[in-house]
């Protein structure tokens, strides 16, 4: 199995950049490019060449910085192939099922529409790490600002699929904020109450709450959560469709 070193590092206001790197091929890739300057400090701080940027959506906050990497070190850029024309110097459309390879290590890309419309993830399963940019956040999900709730859902439901233990890098530090807006839909979570300690006091070292994990997500993530017969009761959505729950749920969160 291909070893991959995984760097994070804080960019923009609240952005995360990520470099993957495969120590037995040199190969190095960012994970979005939200600006280029702290990108390129990365790679020197960690003495790597840039090879690959792996979008995942248009949003200038993760493209910003696209053409002055490609420019300094002629990366190939890959993204997703229903935001082509949204995208300035993508190389290579990527939708479901595709596969990408940063040196020996193979990424599956997965179609997580809801955010934007042509939103991807990459999951590589022999290492255990998903990067999924504005989708999933930890204890929360992106803006529906493209897509509707089903779609969403969807797309959730994918990500809360893979393994457990599956080690999850956002494309946002949000959690302390989310887990404030978490407690109230669901009080009683004890799972989630830990978890809001720990973000706090993580909060007030400045350190992150990323990666997360899929288990975490699932038991403290109230977008995951919509067979939770408490906060199904606590919005008064028993018995509804999940769909319909968590849409009440991003409702709530719209307006908190």
């Amino acid at each position: 199995m291909a070893e991959l070193e995984i760097f994070q590092f804080p960019t923009r206001a609240d952005n995360y950049g990520v470099l993957i790197h495969d120590p037995d091929t040199g190969a190095t890739a960012a994970i979005d490019a939200p600006e280029a300057g702290p990108i390129a400090a990365a790679l020197a701080e960690k003495g790597w060449r840039l090879s690959e940027i792996l979008v995942t959506h248009h949003h200038a906050d993760h493209t910003a910085g696209i053409a002055a990497l490609k420019n300094k070190y002629g990366c190939t850029v890959f993204g997703p192939a229903r935001e082509a024309g949204l995208i300035q110097g993508l190389d290579e459309e990527v939708g479901e099922g595709d596969t990408v390879s940063v040196g020996r290590a193979k990424a599956t890309v997965i179609d997580t529409a809801g955010h934007t419309r042509g939103h991807v993830s990459y999951y590589f399963p022999e290492q255990g790490v998903v990067f999924v940019g504005d989708t999933l956040f930890s204890v929360g999900c992106g803006k529906l600002l493209e897509g509707d709730a089903t779609t969403m859902w969807r797309s959730l439901s994918k990500l809360a699929a893979l393994p457990p233990e599956t080690n999850v890098f956002c494309g946002h530090e949000y959690t302390g904020a989310n887990c404030r807006f978490a407690l109230t839909v669901e009080p009683e979570n004890e799972a989630l109450q830990a978890r809001a300690r720990e973000v706090a006091a993580n909060d007030a070292k400045g350190h992150p709450s990323l990666p997360t994990t899929i288990g975490q997500e699932l038991a403290t993530n109230p977008f995951l959560r919509a067979a939770s017969p408490a906060i199904q009761a606590r919005l008064g959505v028993e018995g509804q469709s999940p769909e319909a729950v968590f849409a009440e749920v991003r409702r709530r969160k719209d307006r908190f």
